[in-house]
């Protein structure tokens, strides 16, 4: 069969548990097949990966500019594993070893595949001209705008650095020398400009050498704490593998988003590492409410999907009730709320002479796990449906 993969032609770099952290560190931007030998579309894409990465290298022939390599996910279960790969193939971007959110999910081409390359390797900052174009700022968006003395300084290499890892996220604008003077009264100086025209900027006053903090201080401002999903954004969301905590709410009742984005913020920022935060259009997501028994009718509505069951917190009414919303995301971690679906209340949550109901049927299950899996990849969630 023409398609089948021969390793002897290949030039892609095969990553195992001893060389994959190494190549990755090194390499400025890598793309990684996660693969299984058994599946026909890991077979059908090895060599177009393999001449997109001949394709590539042309163009970029130092070898830790770009990187193209292959995991296959049998052989390697630990990586697979490491990096929640489910499907296959699974096509993942490396920025110094930073594995970004966003998988590849275009078009399984050549010409697709080496253009995605080239964006990614194009300067992800507008350099300014004249200040002016400052307050000319499309302020929908999230803009971070860096003053610096020089380009060829630490302070900007790091500046470059976190833009080329969000520059999905934020808009990156940068100025220099005489140009950017007027704003670097005490030194370099970086500025978060939030959506909104009257919204305040924020200032970073941490080491603009230390990657890790304006890595951190970044994300944190390009990165909004509850995130709206999509259909476009679901299987996305899904696989960066945290349970969800959506609202779902009509798309013009703002108020409610207002207040859950209020007490995720004030009850739930230790938890950011733990569950997703999120808002949802009722009216879009009919069929996610149909799975807990509810409809746009009856929004604003928050629920937990823990990618096995979905969970509704019992009364929205409730949400500025202190420690509420808190809670109700303990009990997942703990187990409560699956085993009190299962078997009701624990008996220290009951009141004297209150009987202790016994549900013999299951929690909804998730809406978020099914989401439709690309016609060019096998998930297991597809083997799972299938037998």
């Amino acid at each position: 069969v023409s398609w089948l993969f021969n390793p002897t032609r290949s030039e892609i770099t095969s990553l195992d548990s001893g060389n994959i952290d190494d190549i990755l560190n090194n390499a400025d931007v890598a793309l990684v097949n996660f693969y299984a030998d058994w599946c026909r579309f890991s077979q059908m894409l090895h060599p177009i990966f393999e001449e997109a990465s001949n394709v590539i290298k042309e163009e970029y022939p130092d070898r830790n500019q770009v990187v193209f390599a292959r995991v296959d996910c049998d052989q390697h279960s630990d990586i697979a594993q490491r990096y929640r790969i489910s499907k296959y193939p699974t096509l993942k971007l490396f920025r110094n070893g930073m594995m970004m959110k966003r998988e590849y999910r275009g078009q399984r081409s050549v010409t697709a595949i080496a253009d995605y390359i080239r964006q990614q390797k194009s300067n992800p900052i507008q350099e300014v001209q004249d200040l002016e174009e400052i307050t000319a700022l499309d302020r929908s968006r999230r803009n971070i705008v860096g003053y610096f003395e020089q380009k060829d300084s630490d302070n900007y290499r790091t500046f470059e650095r976190v833009a080329n890892i969000l520059h999905d996220d934020c808009v990156f604008l940068s100025a220099f020398g005489d140009i950017s003077k007027p704003e670097r009264f005490s030194g370099d100086n970086v500025i978060y400009k939030p959506p909104g025209d009257n919204a305040p900027d924020m200032v970073y006053l941490g080491s603009l050498t230390n990657f890790d903090l304006v890595y951190a201080w970044t994300q944190d401002k390009c990165v909004p704490l509850v995130r709206e999903i999509t259909f476009e954004n679901g299987e996305e969301l899904t696989e960066e593998g945290l349970p969800f905590l959506i609202l779902f709410h009509m798309k013009d009742d703002l108020e409610s988003l207002e207040k859950f984005q209020q007490e995720v913020a004030r009850q739930l920022i230790s938890e950011k590492g733990t569950i997703n935060f999120l808002h949802a259009d009722c009216d879009k997501f009919r069929h996610p409410l149909l799975h807990i028994q509810k409809t746009p009718a009856d929004c604003p509505v928050i629920a937990i999907d823990s990618f096995r069951h979905m969970y509704v917190f019992p009364d929205f009414s409730d949400l500025s009730v202190p420690g509420k919303l808190k809670q109700f995301v303990l009990d997942l971690h703990s187990g409560k709320l699956h085993r009190e679906f299962h078997h009701g209340p624990d008996p220290t949550d009951v009141a004297p002479g209150q009987p202790i109901q016994d549900l013999a049927s299951s929690p909804p299950e998730s809406s978020f796990q099914k989401l439709a899996p690309s016609e060019h990849r096998y998930t297991l969630l597809r083997e799972k449906d299938e037998l």
